[in-house]
């Protein structure tokens, strides 16, 4: 089969298209052929390992996951001799942080990580992109504990996480302020945000409004800069780390203390989130943005656009045409 392959940290050009082994489930795995996939911040994270500390999990040296693809969507070909919930020709999707391999043409995965069936009414390229951006911003809204009727903003409403927080907000009952450029305003009106701050023509520092929660998606402001934005017990969070990793030193150090504090939850993901973002897609109340596809054989373009800061929503990667 063909596969996305690094064999070394690096650029986006350190990815190779090769033939390798078809991979052949264990007793408690399916074999998934792939159809779609995506390229995102994760993957390009950890191919980069521009953040040292990730090597702690992908490899100190050199990557031990050499096909990354933390989404996917495709059928299963076959099952383990012990699988008990999904069945050949089923239809699936799912993420996978710990192993990936959506960048292929076949993964294997156990039926008791992150993964179900595809909704009736999505194709592959639908599903694919529903979890990266999702379950991200899932993590982080419940770790704030917002409440429905409390004001949150969302900085960076454009990205696969940003833009999934304003619908799971929405959906929660929470009014939302998003902050996006020019030219998505009115894409960011029609995911459900209350107000839309274009931050190319406003400074987004300066509004009136306080609020309970603000979420930075993309990892571009600062507690500093937000925290006269905040509510007396107000809940700051990024994505990023911040300048010489701040928002980690102070989610530890802001809680020992009554009032204003960052939080900086590590992002998990079982069935359970799972059932609960399909559930809100069944309802209407999620649609992940999709930006552009690439081929696999595109796949070195896929990165440059996803690292250029232009991408919006998702990237997909079609492994079947």
């Amino acid at each position: 089969m063909q596969a996305a392959i690094h064999k070394k940290y690096g650029p986006p050009e350190v990815v190779k298209i090769l033939e390798v082994a078809k991979p052949t489930p264990k007793s408690n795995e399916v074999l998934i052929k792939v159809y779609t996939s995506t390229v995102n911040r994760t993957d390009s994270g950890f191919r980069s390992a521009e953040y040292f500390i990730s090597r702690f999990w992908s490899g100190l040296f050199r990557p031990n996951c050499q096909t990354l693809g933390c989404e996917f969507a495709g059928i299963v070909e076959a099952v383990g001799s012990e699988v008990t919930h999904f069945k050949q020709g089923d239809k699936v999707f799912g993420f996978d942080d710990e192993t990936f391999g959506g960048h292929a043409e076949y993964l294997t995965i156990s039926e008791n990580k992150a993964i179900e069936t595809i909704p009736d009414s999505l194709t592959f390229d639908q599903a694919a992109p529903l979890l990266e951006g999702a379950h991200y911003a899932l993590c982080n809204i419940r770790a704030s504990k917002i409440k429905s009727g409390q004001n949150a903003m969302v900085y960076g409403a454009t990205g696969a996480i940003g833009s999934a927080a304003v619908q799971i907000l929405k959906y929660l009952g929470v009014t939302v302020t998003a902050v996006c450029n020019t030219k998505n305003v009115e894409l960011i009106k029609s995911l459900g945000a209350d107000t839309v701050i274009d931050y190319q023509t406003q400074d987004f520092t300066q509004t009136n409004e306080s609020f309970d929660f603000i979420f930075d998606a993309v990892g571009k402001s600062s507690f500093g800069e937000c925290k006269h934005l905040l509510t007396d017990k107000g809940i700051y969070v990024s994505t990023e780390l911040g300048k010489n990793a701040e928002n980690v030193f102070l989610a530890l150090l802001t809680p020992l203390f009554k009032g204003k504090k960052v939080i900086f939850p590590i992002p998990t993901i079982d069935k359970q989130v799972l059932i609960f973002i399909k559930k809100l897609v069944v309802e209407g109340k999620f649609k992940p943005i999709i930006d552009r596809e690439y081929s696999l054989n595109q796949i070195i373009e896929a990165y440059k656009y996803v690292e250029s800061g232009q991408k919006i929503g998702n990237v997909l990667l079609k492994i079947v045409d």
